[in-house]
């Protein structure tokens, strides 16, 4: 088996064939290449001995391929992908901006019954008040224009108590009266053998009576 072997000096390039099996060395070919040769050469030989393509260099039919996925992909994301994204999004902050604006109107209508609640309660505590006093005021009035009632009936009480013991201390006195004149009567006639004047007696016996009063 043969092996290629080329090595190169300043402008000269040299192949060898090698042979595996044995040490020598098999040149049926040696190619020496200097700067007045490469002038003479034919294009043949000029493309032979030139560099070989890059293999990382891309190809151009790579390159279109590579630019119209890339446009293609930039087209997808410019009039499809990006406005659905954007769209997304913006709907997504306008829901959020709706919330935001729907909690902070629902805590203004919280603060706003809040406020109401307080202003009714603060009133019905009033109209309370008001009602408790007026239901005072009419209990004392009730009570004061029965204590009035009661009052002016004790008094009517008393002055027709007062009037009937007048008239029966009156007609007790009057009883008295005529029974002390009869006895003093009865007894002047015994003493006098005649019966005193009657109006005599009588003024005795009331002297006598309005003295033991006093």
């Amino acid at each position: 088996m043969l092996t290629a072997i080329v090595t190169q000096t300043g402008d000269q390039v040299q192949v060898r064939l090698v042979s595996s099996e044995t040490t020598d060395t098999t040149m049926p070919e040696a190619v020496l290449m200097s700067a007045s040769a490469e002038a003479g050469s034919t294009p043949k030989t000029d493309a032979e001995v030139k560099t070989p393509p890059n293999p990382v260099n891309p190809a151009i039919n790579e390159m279109l391929w590579a630019a119209g996925s890339f446009f293609v992909l930039f087209a997808l994301m410019r009039y499809f992908l990006f406005p659905r994204l954007k769209k997304g999004t913006e709907a997504r902050y306008a829901s959020i901006r709706s919330n935001s604006e729907g909690a902070v109107q629902v805590k203004a209508d919280a603060k706003t019954d809040v406020a109401e609640y307080e202003k009714a309660l603060d009133a019905a505590r009033a109209e309370a008040a008001g009602r408790v006093d007026a239901a005072r005021q009419t209990v004392d009035n009730q009570r004061t224009a029965q204590l009035a009632q009661v009052n002016a009936r004790i008094a009517a009480a008393r002055a027709e108590a007062d009037q009937k013991n007048a008239a029966a201390r009156a007609a007790a006195q009057g009883d008295v009266a005529a029974a002390v004149a009869t006895v003093a009567t009865r007894v002047a006639e015994l003493a006098l053998g005649k019966a005193p004047d009657a109006s005599v007696v009588n003024a005795a016996v009331a002297s006598t009576m309005e003295g033991s009063r006093s």
